[in-house]
């Protein structure tokens, strides 16, 4: 079973530098301090299968209140159908009276409950042996201690070197023993369950619209392999496929569109307001004018979010128009005449299906 981890953060590198530690490599560089979309990225800690998402920092100004909410919704759509736990990073040299407050900020985005699935994440710089760091946290530092306790006194102090691993499993069996802790399950919620039926919808719509694809597949499947192992290549086809489909709907859907299109409008709508008042020293017809002007802007405002959700995208999935069929034949039977080689996936199976990676080509960037 993977392991879905949200990971949220204050300001600063800290919920970055966690993510890398997880997954044992470097997904952010030294330089990130925020990001303006929600990510999702895959791996493993400690031999067991991970899911990692990022959302914005809460603290963070580079983004508008509303591209904020709506990134908080993608990242539950991401993590559907909810997290096992949520990881709240923070630097342990940087911690602030403010951060104290970070409870209720996290309560307010994921509800009542979410507490019993919060672990603070400590990134630390120096040595992690010995009691000194675990007397600082629980002892010295009144505000950190403060801070640890209101969420439930579960803490780990992990390096921010990236390749450092001696904790890793350390790490994995706090996290673990806090899910049984709360028998076994994952948060969830109303709004955890609006995304996984809104996701779930999205894939429903994708599959219909690619059913005319996906089934010329299986009929060229048909013409190369019989038997087991054409049972075995339509295994692998539909795993890759529905992985693709899956990521695809999680980063978009009715939902969320739902979302961006009541952005743009609460934007139209304030814009021709305000454009109204001040074009209403001019008159009627000024009013008019502005009126329209501020429509216009206010409409690009709300809509903006819909570029970044845009390229997101391609980071994550390749888009179902890139003839995903034509890839995967060329990718698994050689013998296949090469089909669009500039897009073509790389597919990687090692051993069995659930160890199946899906990359893609379109640079990242961050």
């Amino acid at each position: 079973m993977e392991l879905r981890l949200l990971v949220i953060g204050s300001n600063g590198p800290a919920q970055f530098q966690l993510t890398n530690a997880i997954l044992g490599r470097e997904e952010f560089s030294k330089a990130v301090t925020g990001i303006p979309s929600s990510m999702k990225n895959t791996g493993q800690l400690a031999g067991r299968r991970v899911a990692v998402i990022n959302g914005p920092n809460i603290y963070t100004k580079d983004i508008t209140e509303a591209k904020r909410k709506m990134e908080l919704k993608r990242s539950k759509c991401l993590c559907v159908p909810g997290p096992h736990a949520l990881l709240v990073a923070f630097d342990l040299e940087q911690i602030s009276l403010n951060d104290i407050q970070m409870p209720k900020l996290v309560t307010k985005r994921f509800g009542v409950n979410c507490l019993r699935h919060c672990m603070v994440l400590l990134a630390y710089e120096g040595p992690l042996e010995g009691g000194a760091l675990d007397d600082r946290v629980l002892r010295s530092d009144w505000h950190l201690k403060e801070l640890v306790q209101k969420f439930g006194g579960r803490y780990h102090v992990f390096s921010k070197d990236w390749r450092d691993d001696r904790r890793d499993v350390e790490f994995l069996q706090k996290v673990e023993w806090m899910v049984a802790s709360g028998g076994g399950s994952f948060l969830s919620g109303r709004t955890f369950q609006r995304a996984e039926s809104s996701v779930r919808k999205e894939e429903a719509r994708i599959r219909r619209q690619r059913a005319a694809e996906m089934e010329r597949a299986g009929e060229e499947l048909e013409q190369r392999f019989s038997g087991e192992e054409l049972q075995r290549q339509r295994q692998v086809y539909d795993y890759v496929v529905g992985a693709e489909i899956r990521a695809e709907a999680e980063m978009d859907n009715g939902w969320l569109r739902t979302s961006l299109a009541r952005g743009l409008g609460t934007g139209l709508a304030v814009g021709a307001m305000m454009g109204a008042l001040v074009g209403a020293v001019e008159g009627p017809g000024g009013m008019v004018l502005y009126g329209i002007i501020g429509g216009a802007v206010g409409g690009a405002a709300g809509g903006a979010a819909q570029v970044a959700i845009d390229n997101l995208e391609d980071r994550v999935a390749p888009a179902a128009r890139l003839n995903f069929n034509s890839i995967f034949i060329n990718r698994f039977f050689p013998s296949a005449p090469l089909v669009e080689p500039e897009w073509a996936a790389i597919v990687y199976v090692a051993g069995f299906l659930p160890t199946l990676q899906l990359t893609t080509p379109v640079p990242r960037t961050v």
